[in-house]
């Protein structure tokens, strides 16, 4: 029996998107559904890429704004039944074990409770910590500083599993703390050589952040049923990319128009 981590924080309700129902499944049964917001709970702009089936998992790709310097969180909505495993990979490390994630069913990975959400801030440190994300260059990311690895910079990656056997987790407690919200410091980096790395978005290692965990016995499926893939970059790198239409604003009636009254149609002067 493998062992998984249930998060005791209390949980910021917010509206879901991206829903996706299980393989094989009836409707009625529920649905998943993953945001990324800000430290205060609003959510970040999501540009829709593609959406698709693979190996019996519901893939969703999405583009993500992202604001240098602000802290985010990922938001896990479970209106299903059962209660889910949920792998999460930030830059392409396991935001629990900060080890390279293939966001395969033998990785760490927390526990949403049936109709119940789960809001996950940061690197897990210890068994009541972790530290912030938070978006910045990617030299100052974590996934760089720590071991060098850029294969997957900038993407923000879900795996939802559900459970092989419904058993009772050995102990349950009551959602509890509250975090106190620290904006993280944005560094600037460069690259070895020398070129700007300001184009890339990575996720830094931000503030201490309380967060309490309990382990639970867990035994995913040998696939998941869900995926969420979020590319983020910054607007500018969206706009040049052409994924976000950043042209000229459209004026606005009653403020932008300063002419003088035209005269009309037929008037003749005298």
């Amino acid at each position: 029996m493998r062992y998984a981590f249930f998060l005791t924080l209390t949980i910021i309700m917010i509206v879901a998107t991206a829903p996706a129902y299980p393989h094989n499944r009836d409707p009625q049964w529920g649905e998943v559904s993953i945001e990324i917001v800000s430290e205060s709970g609003s959510p970040f702009l999501i540009i829709p890429h593609r959406d698709f089936w693979k190996e019996g998992a519901h893939v969703l790709k999405q583009y993500l704004e992202a604001r240098k310097g602000e802290n985010y969180g990922i938001v896990i909505r479970n209106k299903t039944p059962e209660r889910i495993g949920v792998v999460i990979a930030v830059d392409g490390q396991n935001i629990i074990s900060g080890k390279k994630s293939n966001l395969r069913d033998n990785e760490p990975m927390y526990i949403v409770n049936s109709y119940e959400s789960g809001q996950y801030n940061g690197w897990r440190t210890a068994s009541n910590a972790v530290h912030k994300f938070y978006f910045t260059d990617m030299a100052d990311s974590y996934a760089m500083r720590t071991f060098s690895d850029s294969s997957s910079m900038g993407v923000i990656a879900v795996a939802i599993y559900r459970e092989k056997e419904r058993v009772k987790p050995l102990y349950e407690r009551k959602r509890m703390g509250k975090a106190s919200a620290e904006s993280a410091t944005d560094n600037a980096a460069r690259t070895k050589k020398g070129t700007s790395m300001d184009e890339s978005a990575g996720t830094g290692f931000g503030d201490e952040l309380y967060s309490p965990v309990i382990n639970v016995a867990f035994e995913p499926e040998p696939g998941p049923v869900q995926k969420m893939l979020v590319r983020y970059e910054w607007r500018e790198v969206l706009c040049g990319k052409g994924i976000m239409d950043c042209g000229k604003e459209p004026g606005t009636r009653l403020w932008d128009e300063d002419e003088y009254a035209p005269h009309p149609p037929g008037y003749s002067w005298r």
